[in-house]
């Protein structure tokens, strides 16, 4: 991914993240940000990649992600069998930032990979290769996990964690959480502090038993459908209601709350 000036991504700094992170990135120490989706994760990776002038790659992980997926594998190409390296590998060659995104969710081959690179070795094995990949002197490995904040999320290992420079990420306050609704969408203020007030009352539902709360980037969704002209009620209950629940009772109970606030 190759930063452009006519692309610089929008973050808003809530603390002291983009000094850590640029410390870390300095010492050549892995980071993990944790946190709820739609916090911010993947934008403050693009923006820092951008701040520091480095292409980045980011790898959304999920159950079926493999050390191999990350590493590489040998291909037939014509009448060769030829290697092709994989995300992980492109970015310790070349001194890439690399975003793995959800880790714990890998498989746990995953993990066993990277904990070379996240030590003073910094080195990567290439099993099929019989290669030992010292890291450029440029390349920082990224991690992001959920945790605790859904039933059923896996958890990393203390001995993983601990080998990580850490980040939490919560939602931001409202006035920092209108700023970003208003730069994102193009909406006028005042509907976004109106979206953000509907976000932050539905947050704070403790007993309505929801999986997951509502994210910024969901109140950033009902603010572009309605800045494109969907009604504002209309918006609100399909970007930012029905994402969180199936259930037609709660649907409805949010909606109406929802409705007297927009």
């Amino acid at each position: 991914m190759t930063n452009s000036e006519n692309m610089i991504p929008y973050y808003l700094p809530i603390a002291k993240e983009k000094e850590v992170f640029e410390h870390a990135f300095k010492n050549k120490l892995p980071v993990l940000l944790k946190g709820p989706t739609g916090t911010g994760k993947t934008r403050f990776i693009e923006y820092m990649a951008y701040q520091l002038n480095r292409k980045h790659i980011t790898i959304s992980c999920h159950e079926e992600t493999s050390a191999t997926d990350l590493i590489g594998r040998f291909i037939i190409k014509g009448t060769e069998t030829v290697w092709i390296d994989g995300p992980l590998t492109t970015a310790v060659r070349n001194g890439y930032i690399i975003y793995l995104d959800e880790i714990a969710e890998a498989r746990p081959d995953v993990i066993v990979v990277i904990h070379s690179l996240t030590d003073f070795r910094r080195e990567l094995y290439i099993d099929k290769l019989a290669e030992n990949l010292v890291a450029h002197k440029d390349f920082m490995l990224v991690a992001s996990f959920n945790p605790g904040y859904q039933t059923g999320f896996k958890e990393l290992k203390p001995s993983t964690r601990q080998r990580f420079v850490a980040l939490s990420f919560q939602y931001p306050d409202m006035a920092a959480e209108i700023k970003i609704v208003v730069n994102e969408s193009g909406i006028n203020e005042d509907i976004a502090k109106k979206l953000v007030k509907i976000g932050h009352k539905i947050r704070n539902l403790k007993e309505v038993g929801l999986a997951e709360t509502i994210s910024t980037r969901l109140l950033v969704d009902a603010a572009k459908l309605i800045q494109t002209g969907l009604p504002n009620r209309l918006s609100v209950r399909v970007a930012m209601i029905e994402p969180l629940t199936d259930d037609p009772q709660l649907t409805e109970a949010l909606v109406d709350m929802s409705n007297l606030m927009i």
